[in-house]
């Protein structure tokens, strides 16, 4: 189920007839410093090896370097080929009934739902709020449910809650199953004030991505981090050789030398604030749009009157960038469209024809692109 996802880029390429590499996917929620120039050159150096032969059966080793990383036991770890994998695997093997989805939110949460053939509600975040969660509201939806997906920080708003209020959450229904998924959280200005994985909740999941930090989507990796009652039902289900080689090796290398990552997370995450105020800053001086308010890599932006996001979406395609038309998230709409940073150059580039998209009559830009 690939309809709720955003931009391909491949496809765009196809159309323009250019190279993908031609395009600046602004779509994408990675890294704009990464990847790491030590990890891919490890890669290279082992990447005869790793192609070669099976990588470990069970992902045993990257299981133990994750949690000596984290410090947490690895008896409550499990890799999967990201954690696309592991969000359709949980409600699966927990046996969910219901679901609730905090929203506007990434879509495979509920298509993992609809594909277990299990009934999900949403619960749409209030955009005079800046769509951050009420956890009252959260708390009185999720007493009927099984399992609570919660983006921590959220996409595509960007909106991060803080771990005291996610705990008294979690600690108010001990009935039910909180998926928490921090795929984001790095990028946030202090993770340590907001992640769940070193929780002893018995009623917590975390779910953790290498892919956004890092820059290696094309890896596919994923952790899921949950007690061992919890665990347990996910075992049986769990796919020999799920996680292949290079992302092995990957895991390893990273997990390994937190000397190097430290200081490239702390130097991405100096990176994104300085290009999202100036971003923002420009956007709000010169335009009627509004960006929200984001602890993250992205930015959710809402049009001016006259303008949708289907035709935004085409006129930056055109100028070879591709942003998120937000239209197909549950709780948004085409006057949503989300960015994500890129490099200075190609951010001021695409904030340049942003607004001068936004400060045009509708369609009329459309004429002019190129």
């Amino acid at each position: 189920m690939i309809g709720g996802h955003g931009g391909n880029i491949y496809q765009l390429a196809q159309q323009l007839e250019c190279r993908p590499s031609e395009i600046s996917d602004m779509s994408a929620n990675v890294n704009p410093l990464g990847p790491m120039p030590a990890l891919i050159e490890h890669l290279k150096g082992g990447i005869s090896s790793a192609i070669a032969a099976l990588p470990e059966v069970d992902a045993g080793g990257i299981v133990d370097a994750f949690s000596r990383f984290y410090g947490i036991d690895p008896r409550q770890v499990m890799a999967g080929n990201g954690t696309t994998e592991l969000i359709y695997l949980i409600p699966r093997a927990l046996g969910v009934k219901k679901a609730l989805v905090v929203g506007p939110t990434y879509s495979d949460y509920r298509d993992a739902c609809a594909m277990n053939r299990v009934a999900c509600d949403h619960l749409i975040c209030r955009e005079q709020d800046d769509f951050v969660p009420d956890m009252q509201a959260i708390r009185k939806e999720a007493a009927t449910a099984d399992l609570v997906f919660l983006c921590n920080p959220n996409n595509p708003t960007g909106a991060l809650v803080n771990r005291p209020h996610i705990e008294a959450l979690c600690r108010s229904l001990p009935g039910t199953v909180f998926v928490i998924d921090e795929s984001y959280l790095p990028f946030a200005p202090v993770p340590a004030d907001a992640t769940m994985i070193g929780s002893d909740l018995p009623n917590v999941m975390v779910l953790n991505s290498m892919s956004k930090a890092f820059r290696i989507p094309g890896l596919r990796i994923g952790f899921v981090k949950a007690p061992e009652p919890l665990m347990q039902p996910l075992a049986p289900f769990a796919l020999p050789w799920s996680v292949n080689s290079l992302a092995q090796a990957a895991v390893q290398w990273l997990m390994d030398h937190p000397e190097q990552v430290e200081p490239f997370l702390s130097s991405t995450r100096h990176m994104i604030e300085t290009e999202k105020g100036r971003i923002e800053e420009y956007i709000h001086q010169k335009t009627e749009a509004r960006c929200f308010p984001s602890a993250t890599s992205f930015i959710l932006i809402r049009l001016p009157d006259g303008l949708n996001a289907p035709t935004v979406w085409r006129q930056m395609a055109d100028n070879r960038i591709l942003i998120r038309d937000c239209s197909n998230f549950s709780g948004l709409s085409g006057a949503f469209i989300r960015i994500s940073l890129k490099t200075e150059a190609e951010n001021r580039r695409a904030t340049d024809l942003l607004v001068r998209l936004f400060r045009t009559p509708a369609g009329e830009e459309g004429r002019h692109a190129g």
